[in-house]
C-alpha cells in the first residue's frame, strides 16, 4: 500500500462527551442473552479493540450503537446520541465497515464511492475532492477505476474504510476488518488505522476475534465473552490482572553458533535466577522465549543472560522483553471468570438472524 500523504483535516471542536458511552447494555434474544449489562467508555482518538471469539456478543453491540437493533435495557450514547432515537443522525457521524463488505462488483471503486456520497448528500466538486482524498488515503488510487470485482480481499476492505470515511465521520466502527486477509495486507490495514487516528484524530472501535493480529494497533482492550465485559485496560494492564504476574525475554541466537550450542543453551538460560521455564525454537533462526516470574524481573534476567551468553561464547545476537499475546491473556481471564465453556457453548448457539456475535 502507497504510503500517500493525508488530506488536511479540519480540526474540530472539542466537547466534554466520551465518543461511546453505555450503562447496562443488553440485549437478549429469547432465552439468549447476547450482551449482558455492558458497561464501557471509548476516549477520543484511541483504537479500542472489543475483542473475544465468535458468539461472544461483539456484533450485536455494534449494531445497537448503529441503532441498528434496539437494546433489551441500559443505555448508549454515540456523540452523546441515542442510537436507539436517533439512528439517522448517529449514521451520519459514524463510519460503519462490517465483516463482510460489500460493493457493486461491475463499478469501478470510484463509482461505489460516488454511490455512498451521493446517500450522504454529497455530490458535485466537494464530493469528487473528497472521493479523491479518501483514495489516495487508503492506497487505491491506482486501482480506483477498475470495477471492484478484481479486487482482492485486502483492498475491499481498504475501499470500506475509504467508503466509511467519505462523510468525515468522527468515529470509524470496524467488525473483524483483518478477517480472510493475507499477512501483507493485515500489516497494511492495521497501519491505516493507526495513521487515521494520528492524521484525523478519528476515534476507532475494532471488533475482532483474532487477538493477537490485532495486539499491537488497539490502545486499549475489552475482553468479551458469553457477552460479558470481563477485562478492560491496556494489554499490560490486563496481562497483570489475569498474567499470573509472569513476564516474557526473547533471545535470539547466531545460526551456525545457535545450532552448535543447541544443547547448552536451553540448561543454561534455565539454570538463570527468576526463569520459570524455557522455550526452544523451532528454527535455529528463531528465539528463544523464557518465562519469568515476577514480571518486574525481566531486567534483572536481560542482564544475566548478556552475562551468561558472553561468558559461554552463545553468539547472543538479540535480547528483548515482549508482552504476553492477547490469546493467553484471554485464554487466562476465561478460566478466572469461569466463562470457558459458557463462551463455547455461546458461539455454538449465536445463530440469531442479526448475527448475535
Amino acid at each position: 500500500m502507497s504510503a500517500a500523504a493525508a488530506p488536511a483535516a479540519s480540526p474540530r471542536k472539542a466537547t466534554p462527551e466520551a465518543p461511546i458511552v453505555t450503562a447496562g447494555l443488553t440485549k437478549r434474544y429469547g432465552d439468549l442473552t447476547a450482551v449482558d449489562n455492558l458497561d464501557l467508555e471509548l476516549r477520543r482518538g484511541e483504537i479500542f479493540g472489543l475483542l473475544g471469539q465468535n458468539g461472544a456478543g461483539k456484533t450485536t453491540t455494534i449494531l445497537m450503537l448503529l441503532g441498528l437493533t434496539e437494546p433489551s435495557g441500559g443505555t448508549a450514547r454515540v456523540i452523546g446520541l441515542d442510537p436507539a432515537r436517533d439512528a439517522l443522525r448517529v449514521k451520519r457521524q459514524v463510519g460503519y465497515l462490517p465483516d463482510s463488505v460489500g460493493f457493486y462488483g461491475d463499478l469501478t471503486g470510484r463509482q461505489n464511492l460516488r454511490y455512498t456520497a451521493r446517500l450522504n448528500g454529497l455530490q458535485g466538486a466537494g464530493a469528487e475532492a473528497t472521493i479523491e482524498s479518501v483514495l489516495e488515503h487508503v492506497g487505491l488510487l491506482d486501482r480506483a477505476d477498475t470495477p471492484t470485482e478484481t479486487y482482492s480481499r485486502g483492498m475491499l476492505q481498504r475501499l470500506g474504510i475509504a467508503d466509511a470515511l467519505v462523510k468525515d465521520p468522527e468515529i470509524l466502527i470496524l467488525d473483524e476488518p483483518t478477517a480472510a486477509i493475507d499477512p501483507i495486507g493485515v500489516v497494511e490495514i492495521l497501519d491505516l488505522l493507526r495513521q487515521l487516528v494520528r492524521e484525523r484524530g478519528v476515534t476507532i472501535l475494532l471488533s475482532s476475534h483474532l487477538l493477537t493480529q490485532v495486539q499491537s494497533v488497539c490502545d486499549r482492550v475489552g475482553i468479551f465473552a458469553s457477552g460479558r465485559l470481563i477485562g478492560l485496560g491496556t494489554v499490560a494492564e490486563l496481562a497483570t490482572r489475569f498474567g499470573n504476574d509472569t513476564g516474557r525475554v526473547e533471545v535470539s541466537f547466531e545460526g551456525e553458533q545457535a545450532t552448535a550450542a543447541a544443547g547448552r543453551i536451553g540448561p543454561t538460560l534455565s539454570a538463570l535466577d527468576h526463569v520459570e521455564s524455557v522455550d526452544a525454537p523451532a528454527q535455529p533462526t528463531d528465539p528463544w522465549t523464557l518465562v519469568v516470574k515476577p514480571a518486574s524481573a525481566g531486567r534483572a534476567v536481560r542482564e544475566a543472560v548478556l552475562a551468561v551468553a558472553a561468558r559461554e561464547s552463545l553468539g547472543l545476537t538479540a535480547i528483548r522483553s515482549t508482552e504476553a499475546s492477547l490469546d493467553e491473556i484471554y485464554r487466562a481471564a476465561l478460566k478466572q471468570t469461569g466463562l470457558q465453556q459458557a463462551d463455547r457453548d455461546t458461539a455454538a448457539e449465536a445463530t440469531d438472524p442479526e448475527g448475535s456475535d
